[in-house]
Formats: structure tokens, C-alpha cells, sequence
């Protein structure tokens, strides 16, 4: 059975890459935003995941979801690193 938080959840991530298409022009200036969509992407496969372990395959869909979460962690955290680099560098 789906949980409720975890529906909601991917219904927010759906809706945070809407208004991230929508504001792409603006948000690209933010530093090494590809970075930033690669993170989030991992997020959102990842809650995909954690509603479709419910149908079928949960131990393989359960253990891809939380690789997922894994790489979107690294990944975010290499974001933050490169943002504070080109902040000091501007200074």
C-alpha cells in the first residue's frame, strides 16, 4: 500500500521540476546549476522508486532508491563544494 508521505513527496518533486523548467533562465545563473538538476533528479527517480517498490520488485526498487538517494547526497555535496570555490574565487 502506497504511503501517504511518500505520494506527496513525489507529487512536491514533480512540481519543484515544473517551476524549474519554468525558471531554467533564471535559476542558470546560479553556480554549476547542471550540477544542481543532476542532484535533484537522482531525489525524484528516487521517491519514483519508492512508490513503484510497492507493485513490484521491492527488494531490487527499494535498494535502487536508496542508491539513488546516496548519489544525490555526493552529487549535492560537490555542488556545494564547487559554489563555495567560485564564491572565494570571486572575492
Amino acid at each position: 500500500m502506497i504511503q501517504e508521505n511518500e505520494f506527496l513527496t513525489l507529487l512536491i518533486g514533480i512540481g519543484l521540476f515544473i517551476f524549474i523548467i519554468f525558471n531554467y533562465e533564471k535559476l542558470k545563473t546560479l553556480p554549476a546549476m547542471k550540477i544542481i538538476l543532476v542532484g535533484l533528479s537522482f531525489l525524484l527517480i528516487g521517491w519514483f522508486l519508492t512508490i513503484l517498490e510497492e507493485f513490484f520488485l521491492e527488494d531490487l526498487l527499494n535498494l535502487l532508491e536508496h542508491l539513488c538517494y546516496i548519489f544525490s547526497s555526493i552529487i549535492m555535496a560537490v555542488w556545494f563544494w564547487i559554489a563555495i570555490k567560485q564564491k572565494e574565487g570571486a572575492h
